[in-house]
């Protein structure tokens, strides 16, 4: 949330260890979401109510510029209900500190609600007849559910005789998310607003699978019912956020630039073992501006502007073809740190290949089925990242482009993790990442953005149509030995019609206390 100045993330955090457990509110707060200071925990277990952990939630900004935190605690029968905090000292624009009031928990899982499954209250929502509203996840057998419910004073809610939404053969149903994207602009809306001209994205994290799902929808006020557009897939087979590791995501309205950002959570690929024996495990994604695609069909994420003040040594290439089995080195950045973004182009489709529907039912088994070294017709081509100069070991992010009809195509982007390391001993999870790009190829033009770290790739496909972050531990291609090529493996000449790239400095650890 912004407060006084301030943007305040809020996020899970062991201070014992370095996997699950033990769980607190830790607490940083940052001018520009860039350069980050950590301050002591907000919440720690302390009170019977969340005496088994402090687990996931939401900060609700009240009117008066009040912020409430919801946030789901676990008691002494392990039983899972929903408390709130409020700051000591609200003229304190760091809100060190947060009480935890006596009359918790406000929310309990009533006799239709499985209290084992729970957990992770949304932002709340102030509707036209004056009640708030906030949503809190949760699964009836096999059928995941939004309960919802209401409240006139935030602190005695009632749980409605319906959920907002909910769906069959899902499972659990963690950090739902529900919030409103406009029509006609770019700019985001506070999580109350309802007028007209928008449409509301609902956004659940399938404990089942392990990503983040959303679909586009209509909130009918009235009936407080939320109801997916005709043809927003809603299930296993929907959109995702991100097709790679990413996790648990949490979005808020930006009043400061007027924007909606997604925070998510770059999960590890590394063994439990591993992680323990390094001390940490998971980072934060970049943060994301989400605005709705002119289609009206879908999200496009994008990092936010303030990433770009990292930038530091520039590169630049332009008009340069590839023909099938070329490499090219890209140089004078540093490629284990880099911001990169290209615009390729292709003459004609006519070579794309036939879509094959044998041997794959996701995109992310059809990467897995043609890899960038497969030669095909229009693609693989891309980028190979944190790649050793031999490229013994490389992580590629390419397109792919299919033909399914006469005149229609599909457009693939793989982040292939297989050759990522050479160092796996079987206890880092290898995945060949995908998903399908929904773009209009008229001008027979892709563009690809990548954020390079050390451990993680972050690219985005067509403009923010796709997403795709990838955990990868090189062993050779780590610091200055990393290295950073544009490569073609297709028949068809791809031209690189431009690329910039710069090499990114590392953020400053703020200390203003």
């Amino acid at each position: 949330m912004y407060f006084r100045g301030f943007y305040h993330f809020f996020y899970q955090y062991n201070p014992k260890g370095a996997v699950w457990g033990n769980i607190v509110w830790a607490h940083s707060v940052s001018k520009d979401l860039m350069n980050w200071e950590a301050l002591e925990h907000a919440i720690s277990p302390s009170k019977p109510f969340d005496i088994n952990g402090c687990w996931s939630g939401s900060a609700t900004v009240l009117p008066g510029n009040k912020p409430v935190i919801l946030y789901t605690g676990i008691d002494p029968n392990q039983n899972q209900v929903q408390n709130y905090a409020v700051p000591k000292n609200s003229s304190d624009p760091y809100l060190r500190e947060w009480i935890k009031p006596d009359n918790n928990p406000i929310v309990f899982p009533d006799a239709g609600v499985n209290a084992s499954a729970f957990r992770d209250p949304t932002t709340a929502w102030l509707g036209r007849d004056g009640h708030w509203r906030m949503l809190v996840g949760g699964k009836r057998r096999k059928r995941g559910m939004a309960h919802l419910y209401r409240s006139k004073d935030f602190i005695h809610w009632v749980k409605a005789q319906h959920p907002l939404h909910s769906m069959s053969h899902t499972g659990m149903w963690e950090c739902p998310d529900f919030f409103p994207v406009s029509l006609s602009s770019n700019n985001g809306l506070d999580t109350s607003f309802n007028g007209n001209g928008i449409k509301h994205v609902f956004k659940v994290s399938l404990d089942l699978t392990r990503f983040d799902y959303y679909t586009i929808g209509t909130y009918n006020v009235k009936k407080d019912r939320y109801v997916p557009d005709n043809g927003s897939v809603d299930s296993w087979d929907g959109l995702r956020y991100d097709y790679g590791n990413f996790y648990a995501s949490k979005t808020f309205y930006d009043p400061v630039k007027k924007r909606r950002i997604l925070w998510g959570w770059a999960n590890e690929s590394d063994a439990r073992v591993t992680d323990v024996q390094k001390g940490w495990s998971g980072i934060q994604a970049i943060p994301r501006t989400i605005v709705l695609d002119p289609s009206g069909k879908q999200l496009l994420q994008w990092p936010i502007e303030e990433v770009e003040t990292l930038r530091g040594q520039e590169t630049e290439i332009k008009n340069a073809k590839l023909k099938k089995g070329d490499i090219i080195k890209v140089k004078g950045i540093t490629p284990a740190q880099a911001d990169v973004d290209v615009t390729f182009s292709f003459p004609s489709l006519e070579k794309a290949e036939k879509l094959d529907t044998k041997g794959w039912d996701t995109a992310e088994a059809l990467c897995g089925k043609k890899g960038s070294h497969i030669a095909g017709g229009v693609g693989p081509f891309g980028l190979l990242t944190l790649a050793s100069e031999k490229l013994e070991e490389f992580t590629p992010v390419f397109f792919r482009i299919f033909k399914t009809t006469a005149n229609k195509h599909k457009v693939l982007l793989c982040s292939d993790a297989r050759s990522s390391s050479l160092g796996s001993d079987g206890g880092v999870y290898k995945p060949s990442f995908a998903g399908f790009v929904d773009v209009d190829l008229a001008d027979n033009k892709l563009s690809l953005r990548s954020l390079i770290d050390h451990s993680v790739v972050e690219s985005f496909g067509a403009g923010g149509k796709t997403c795709i972050t990838s955990r990868v531990y090189p062993t050779i291609a780590v610091f200055d030995k990393a290295q950073l090529f544009l490569f073609n493996n297709g028949s068809e000449t791809v031209t690189v019609e431009s690329l910039k790239a710069w090499s990114m400095n590392k953020p400053l650890l703020m200390n203003n206390n």
